[in-house]
């Protein structure tokens, strides 16, 4: 909602922001101070959630219980339909843009579904780094907790001999437009972000409550943001009054649906 803003604080203060979800974390610990312009592409690694293979003249059919089965990770309510669309994708797309000063064409998605490699950072003369660990966001946490220390623990054990195999596939952006949608909102930037973000909440939270159908979601979102005039450069309370209208609008959205 806010990355510019955050960012530009951060900079003003000579602080750091230290990421504490999984993606971000990984790409933190890989890039380790590198400048940006030794990066070529930041690729954050998606699962695929539960509905990576199912065909898309399927999805109008999908329901609430089917959404929440993620295959990897357990997670609240509504990051689990998020995974499902992949609109949490989009938003880490977002955060990685601001958290490391990079342009989003240089943010890339790349399904994974075992989930051990958390993302990666591609240098410029071709070399990748990535971190790896069995999915628990203890791990995560407790780097950003103790930075730049690493303190001992026993709780995450990854077994390479265990995992036997890491797979990687292209995202489907026509089953899951989510991704666009969070493309489009990071390049043209301003209150976009704001209102993505909030009307993916209403129409995440009016399908869980079957009101709306799984595809009505990324359907409303997509509506909301095509209305939506955009504020360059916002202030904070015109990024939350772009939160606030963007509320609003998914729930008419949603009542006409």
């Amino acid at each position: 909602m806010a990355g510019e803003t955050v960012m530009a604080e951060a900079r003003k203060h000579g602080v750091k922001v230290l990421a504490v979800d999984s993606e971000h974390s990984a790409i933190f610990q890989c890039l380790d101070g590198k400048p940006v312009d030794s990066i070529r592409q930041i690729w954050l690694t998606a699962s695929g959630g539960p509905f990576r293979e199912k065909p898309a003249d399927e999805f109008a059919g999908i329901t609430v219980e089917q959404a929440l089965k993620h295959p990897s990770w357990e997670m609240g309510r509504k990051i689990t339909i998020d995974s499902s669309t992949l609109f949490n994708k989009g938003l880490e797309m977002i955060e990685a843009r601001w958290l490391f000063g990079i342009e989003m064409p240089r943010v890339k998605v790349v399904v994974h579904p075992q989930s051990v490699i958390h993302s990666m950072v591609e240098f410029v003369d071709g070399s990748m780094l990535a971190q790896l660990s069995t999915p628990d966001m203890c791990l995560p946490i407790q780097y950003a907790l103790t930075y730049p220390a690493r303190a001992a623990s026993d709780r995450v054990q990854t077994s390479l001999v265990e995992i036997g195999r890491l797979d990687f596939e292209e995202p489907d952006v026509e089953r899951f437009p989510a991704l666009d949608l969070a493309r489009r909102a990071g390049e043209e930037g301003g209150t976009l972000p704001a209102v993505l973000n909030a009307a993916n909440e209403v129409a995440v939270e009016a399908f869980c409550e079957r009101q709306l159908s799984y595809m009505g979601i990324t359907e409303s979102v997509s509506a909301v943001m095509a209305a939506h005039e955009i504020v360059a450069q916002p202030s904070l309370e015109e990024i939350l009054e772009a939160d606030s209208w963007a509320r609003n609008a998914t729930q008419n959205v949603i009542l006409d649906a």
